[in-house]
């Protein structure tokens, strides 16, 4: 059953431009994930309705883990007008630490992160969660981590950004000012 669900909200997006269930979430995004070193989980659909989105898929030992300063800048400076930052860390790459504790020190202590952050898990590959293997069908897997992707209200991947897109000051935070003002 629920091979069968993925495999519809596969095909699902690889089908139309803009998937958005009735209840006004993304399918892409209509799943529940654990919070990052927690019990508690987070409802994705519940927390990207009506939202632009910003998926990113993170390490803590990563030379781009340094992003994730300008990641919460952007997620302040933005989020009153409907920007939702949602960061995965993935040790796809070897390099996130072995501990949801000592990923979730870097995050929030470290980095002053309040955006949410799921558990440790897959982003490429037979084992992606479903968040990315949606995202990798919908536009291309993470090559590095920090990879991002701006998906809209109506569940549209509107871009993916490489690692090396800097979160503030260029083509991402133009298009993140672009698709609020739409």
């Amino acid at each position: 059953m629920i091979m069968a669900r993925y495999l519809g909200l596969l095909f699902a997006l690889l089908l139309t431009p803009a998937v958005q269930a009735a209840d006004g979430c993304a399918d892409a995004l209509d799943t529940t994930v654990r919070k990052l070193h927690s019990q508690q989980t987070l409802d994705l659909c519940a927390l990207t309705r009506n939202k632009l989105t910003l998926v990113v898929n993170t390490a803590s030992q990563c030379g781009y883990t340094p992003q994730f300063k300008d990641l919460e800048a952007l997620y302040q400076t933005y989020r009153e007008q409907g920007l939702l930052v949602v960061g995965f860390p993935s040790d796809d790459f070897r390099q996130e630490l072995n501990s949801e504790s000592d990923t979730a020190e870097v995050c929030y202590v470290n980095y002053g992160v309040t955006f949410p952050m799921a558990a440790t898990s897959s982003v490429k590959g037979d084992n992606a969660n479903p968040v990315f293997r949606a995202l990798g069908a919908a536009t291309q897997a993470p090559g590095w981590n920090f990879n991002k992707y701006l998906v809209a209200a109506d569940g549209s991947v509107i871009r993916h950004f490489p690692a090396t897109a800097e979160p503030r000051g260029g083509e991402l935070e133009a298009a993140i000012r672009d698709a609020l003002t739409r």
